[in-house]
């Protein structure tokens, strides 16, 4: 694809670590980058297989998950738009990477990646201030699950979810992009727990959940206070 429909239009360009290159040094990073679209389920990448690329996600959103003993997934994280998936750093890939919808990435190789941080400090800053954004958000669900009740465990996941993707003050509300099921094992809960803590939100007039056709996991947030307030509660 040329430039103007990977870099200098892309919608995520000022949240990715190439948003720093200008010019020759943008023409010549961008050429290396791959397109593609991946269907929700899709495993964009394999835990254990080497990394031969990085990529930012230009829209949809992701899951990283790590087998368990009993032959089951863990999730460890969710990733949105703008946010790299792939580790430059490392030579194979820690967790499977796995489309929860409609996903596009640009995908780069990582011999280009690495050329890229070590040239530019400012792209190497950036994937800095990323993954210490990622490790706090990963100690926050680890005192999360460790010390909050419940109802702050998924109140939380909705507040940090429905921020991620926009919407959270979007009267049409969003659609979860977990099931209840993996819901409940990120939170350390049952899904009958998650459905109940979901309920009380309703019933606090906090959000709704429309349950339209074609939209099951549909939630409107109506006190985006009063959610993050409820979230950053603990035992």
């Amino acid at each position: 694809m040329g430039l103007n429909a990977t870099c200098r239009d892309c919608a995520v360009r000022s949240q990715a670590i190439c948003a720093c290159l200008e010019g020759d040094t943008l023409d010549g990073f961008a050429v290396q980058g791959l397109q593609r679209r991946h269907a929700r389920g899709d495993v964009i990448f394999r835990a254990g297989d080497p990394v031969l690329a990085c990529a930012n996600i230009r829209s949809g959103s992701v899951k990283l998950t790590s087998p368990t003993a009993g032959g089951n997934e863990a999730i460890v994280a969710v990733m949105h738009r703008g946010e790299m998936i792939g580790q430059p750093t490392g030579t194979a890939h820690a967790q499977d990477v796995v489309a929860l919808n409609d996903v596009r990435i640009c995908s780069f190789p990582r011999p280009a990646v690495a050329r890229l941080l070590a040239e530019h400090p400012a792209a190497e800053r950036a994937l800095l201030v990323r993954t210490m954004a990622e490790l706090d958000r990963s100690r926050r669900l680890l005192v999360r699950v460790g010390r909050a009740s419940a109802l702050a465990r998924v109140a939380g996941f909705i507040d940090e979810t429905a921020r991620a993707m926009g919407a959270i003050d979007d009267p049409a509300g969003f659609d979860l992009l977990l099931t209840r099921g993996e819901i409940a094992d990120m939170l350390g809960l049952t899904i009958e727990t998650v459905s109940r803590q979901m309920t009380r939100l309703k019933t606090a007039g906090i959000i709704s959940l429309p349950r339209e056709q074609g939209h099951s996991r549909r939630v409107v947030i109506h006190d985006p206070v009063a959610l993050a307030d409820t979230a950053e509660a603990l035992d």
